[in-house]
């Protein structure tokens, strides 16, 4: 038998004495409802209803048991998942239940052991969130809630809504623009009737189906069309009225919902109690696509909707880092630069603002805590407040991030409502492993006919592999090939039916760019044909540009104390010819520090048996090329060099939390960590540009960062940092300097305009 401690026996009349079992007040039911940005049905932020107010629940010791019975309270059948840190978005209110701790097999959160009501110690950034299985438990049909007006309620799970073509031109019309709306409830399509529809009803519908604005449509032309069908026996239309399938009666929106369940919507009563919609017809809806979806378009360029918006209020956006089209980082510009956007109180209505800003549809999510990626530079706005109309997120009421205390590590993001297209149906992939790599095989006409057929290997690169990957919604490309011995296409497509292909990288479909009109491949298809490997998610390398500015200096060298960078290469060809060891180099030095920004680890494309041992840094390398540092003259002209032979890549640094994966030193894994940055310090060998022979003037000075896209990025458009550089033959000067995406382009523009005038090249 064992003997307990004195000591301990006390412990343990403590702990007993301290632990009341629930009030019966406690083990009442509760309300349980789920928050935050508009999803798939199930999941959410996990808010709880006690003593008349909503409030949260902390993440500290939630766990899967305490997600299954909230789901299964929720009505569903299980949980597939739980999140942490305020996954969908920060709640309101009180944190009613903290270190919640369940069986599993409770019938209610409020069974479960937790600190008490309303004792917590936790914030709303560690709000509980819950992902629950789409299948309901029997008898639990979606809850709604009313809406104050009789026979109305709001929250009714539309499971999708499409718009109907009716007219021969709108059928032939991809995406479709217009039609008579339906919804989609419990697996089944189901009518609307038009009474009492408005154009904000309109406007709801075109978001949800990616299209930021409505049209205007004459509604009399298609009243006729309806009495003129419903008298033929035969017609579809009138079998359809004669059962009564009209399902949604009314809806009312105010236009700045960003779904059809958000309006009050009354649902038809059951037949034969009263007709569903007398004297109607289907609503009809016409939208206004973006400009990536108008004919003659379609290069993925992002415009700002028209409209009459006051020009001191357009702050221009876009979006970076996203896997798919209408999804990124928000990035707004202010005063000339490129910033992002701070998280708190981020939600839908804002989120929508800048979906439609862009030409897209309403938003789908609002996400928070650099689900994107986080953003280098400046954070340009804090609490923005939104009412849903604005055309511009410059129209909002919003705070400066620097009142707030933001970081990056709260990026605002989003997805975007993106319209239907047949894009995906028009190329697929052929003989991979795996659903994501494979050659690549398109449909086009050939001779009149829609034929399968191979791209030719011949030109063939990362910016069009990248176009495929996006056209098959499998994210970013991760190798573009150009010679596919593995892989054996489809029969019916061996033919090289496109050829020449040259892509910019933002189309939404490989049809969409540029190709030899007659197909023309010397090398005929087979193992020639292109290839790609997609991958969901990409790094994102950004040079800190203020760094290069801070750090840049001149030296005076000694040749003694260059042999070894001069086995490297290191210098310009005008050392070859003194006299050694006697004599200097003048040399332009500063730091790099190129930080990983995107979402997946940046890792050298050569594997260790291909890297390269060098005996003056002691250490292997495993790119040729990762940057290329260059001196230009104000015409772009180049007139020196770095000619740093090779790199090795670790995680110089990571943000605190964040540990260091990658290292030179021992042979070991290299690459740049999500988050972390590799820095080149200014006093190593080969950090320098030779300037020896070059005379005093004023310079650009260019840093490019994988500039032969050897390793894929999600975007490119930031590889390149420019700076100012004036030289006197005796000191030099950084000013200006920023990535190539970091400003507007007047602002760049002017720059140049103004050093060009103070040098009289104008």
């Amino acid at each position: 038998m064992m003997v307990m401690p004195t000591g301990a026996t006390h412990v343990l009349l403590v702990l007993l004495l301290c632990w009341v079992a629930p009030s019966r007040q406690e083990l009442a039911p509760v309300r349980l409802r789920l928050g935050g940005p508009r999803g798939p049905a199930g999941e959410g932020r996990l808010e709880v209803l006690y003593q008349g107010r909503w409030g949260t629940v902390c993440d500290d010791g939630f766990d899967f048991h305490a997600a299954t019975v909230a789901c299964r309270q929720l009505g569903y059948t299980a949980a597939i998942t739980w999140t942490h840190s305020a996954t969908y978005g920060q709640g309101e209110g009180p944190i009613w239940l903290d270190n919640v701790r369940c069986g599993g097999s409770e019938g209610s959160l409020a069974e479960c052991v937790h600190n008490g009501w309303g004792i917590s110690d936790c914030h709303h950034g560690e709000d509980a969130g819950v992902v629950c299985s789409g299948q309901r438990l029997p008898g639990n049909s979606p809850q709604a809630t009313t809406s104050g007006h009789p026979g109305e309620v709001l929250g009714l799970t539309l499971e999708e809504v499409r718009l109907k073509p009716i007219l021969a031109r709108a059928k032939l019309s991809m995406p479709v623009l217009e039609g008579a709306v339906e919804v989609k409830h419990s697996g089944r399509w189901r009518q609307v009737c038009d009474a009492s529809w408005s154009r904000n009803n309109s406007r709801v519908v075109c978001g949800m189906l990616g299209f930021p604005r409505e049209r205007h449509i004459d509604t009399s032309f298609y009243r006729k069309l309806w009495n003129r069908k419903l008298k033929d026996p035969n017609s579809s239309l009138k079998t359809l009225s004669q059962k009564n399938s009209f399902w949604v009666h009314k809806v009312r929106c105010q236009g700045s919902e960003p779904h059809l369940a958000r309006c009050p919507v009354q649902v038809a009563p059951p037949a034969p109690r009263q007709h569903a919609c007398p004297h109607g017809m289907h609503a009809i809806v016409s939208c206004l696509p973006g400009p990536a979806f108008q004919k003659g378009t379609g290069k993925g360029k992002n415009k700002t909707t028209p409209g009459k918006v006051s020009p001191r209020r357009v702050l221009p956006v876009r979006l970076r880092a996203g896997t798919h089209a209408g999804e990124g980082r928000v990035e707004v510009l202010r005063h000339g630069q490129w910033g992002t956007v701070c998280d708190k109180q981020w939600d839908l209505a804002a989120a929508s603002v800048v979906c439609r800003q862009l030409g897209y549809g309403t938003a789908k999510q609002a996400l928070v805590g650099a689900r994107m990626g986080q953003g280098l530079g400046p954070i340009h706005m804090s609490n923005v407040q939104c009412t849903g109309h604005e055309r511009s997120l410059g129209e909002c009421r919003f705070q400066n991030a620097e009142q707030n205390g933001c970081r990056h590590e709260a990026d605002a993001a989003v997805r975007c409502h993106m319209p239907y297209t047949d894009f995906k149906s028009q190329v697929r992939l052929a003989g991979g492993r795996n659903p994501e790599e494979g050659v690549v095989e398109v449909l086009v006409p050939v001779q009149g006919q829609l034929q399968w057929g191979a791209v030719c290997g011949a030109q063939w690169g990362l910016n069009e592999a990248m176009v495929v990957c996006r056209q098959l919604g499998l994210g970013f490309a991760s190798h573009a090939l150009q010679e596919t011995w593995y892989w054996a296409g489809s029969p019916d497509a061996t033919q090289v039916v496109m050829s020449g292909v040259r892509c910019a990288g933002t189309e939404l479909a490989l049809q969409q760019c540029q190709r030899h009109g007659p197909v023309h491949c010397p090398s005929g298809g087979g193992r020639f044909s292109a290839g790609v490997t997609c991958t969901a998610h990409a790094p994102d390398l950004v040079m800190n540009a203020q760094l290069v500015q801070e750090t840049a200096y001149l030296e005076d060298r000694p040749l003694g104390l260059l042999y070894c960078a001069h086995e490297e290469r290191c210098l310009s060809r005008s050392a070859d010819n003194m006299q050694w060891p006697y004599g200097h180099r003048r040399l332009l030095r500063f730091s790099s520090q190129i930080h990983n920004l995107g979402r997946a680890d940046f890792r050298p494309r050569m594997g260790r048996h291909a890297w390269t041992w060098h005996q003056c840094h002691r250490h292997f390398h495993s790119i040729e090329v990762f940057t290329h540092y260059d001196l230009l003259t104000l015409n772009g002209s180049k007139v020196a060099e770095g000619h740093k032979a090779s790199f090795c890549l670790e995680d110089t640094n990571c943000p605190e939390g964040l540990q260091r994966r990658f290292a030179c030193a021992n042979f070991g894994e290299q690459g740049v960590s999500v988050g972390c940055w590799d820095t080149y310090r200014h006093d190593i060998d080969c950090q320098w540009i030779d300037i020896t022979d070059v005379p005093p003037g004023s310079y650009t000075f260019q840093v490019v960062v994988n500039p032969k896209h050897e390793v894929a990025e999600s975007d490119f458009s930031n590889n390149v940092m420019r700076c100012q550089c004036k030289y006197d033959g005796q000191r030099v000067w950084m000013h200006g300097c920023h990535t190539s995406d970091a400003y507007g382009a007047d602002v760049v523009s002017d720059l140049e305009r103004r050093e060009r005038l103070a040098n009289n090249l104008v």
